[in-house]
């Protein structure tokens, strides 16, 4: 599987092509739809995977979603992910846990560095808390594909947070 990380928009929101052959998944298709396209040209988008629904994460989601006849966050064959609730920055967050590559997709949840913020409709600081819980269980190796910025290692974000 191959992960691609295309920059999108005025805010530089991360959006994903995760590729296997010719099949692709796009995670949250932000903005500058051309870019998007450009990159998936000779591709098949097989599905669309959306970890909140902030306008820089959407920007050209009712465009592909149309064009490829798919459902956003539907099942997607030949991919195997777990799909975990992770609310805190927005009430429908969601990570995407590829556990046989041993990478998440944690959207504004979770970046290098920091956590999403909750100053924002549907932010929570109690729900923030039970996510990073949550996230913390799993193995701290795992390689961790934000919304924003720079991947990271789960286990170098969890040194930051005490509970």
């Amino acid at each position: 599987m191959s992960i691609q990380r295309i920059p999108v928009g005025s805010l530089q929101a991360n959006c994903y092509l995760v590729s296997k052959g010719r099949e692709v998944i796009i995670i949250d298709p932000g903005d500058e739809l051309e870019k998007i396209e450009q990159a998936i040209e000779d591709k098949e988008v097989v599905g669309i995977l959306v970890t909140h629904h902030h306008f820089d994460h959407i920007g050209a989601l009712d465009y592909l979603l149309n064009k490829n006849k798919l459902v956003v966050n539907d099942k997607i064959k030949n991919f195997s992910y777990e799909i975990l609730q992770t609310p805190g920055h927005s009430k429908d967050s969601l990570t995407f846990y590829f556990h046989e590559e041993n990478v998440m997709f944690t959207g504004d949840f979770l970046f290098k560095g920091t956590i999403g913020r909750m100053d924002l409709e549907g932010g929570n600081e109690e729900e923030m808390r039970h996510s990073l819980e949550l996230i913390f269980t799993y193995p701290l190796n795992i390689k961790i594909y934000p919304g924003h910025g720079e991947p990271s290692i789960l286990g170098e974000e969890k040194k930051w947070y005490t509970f």
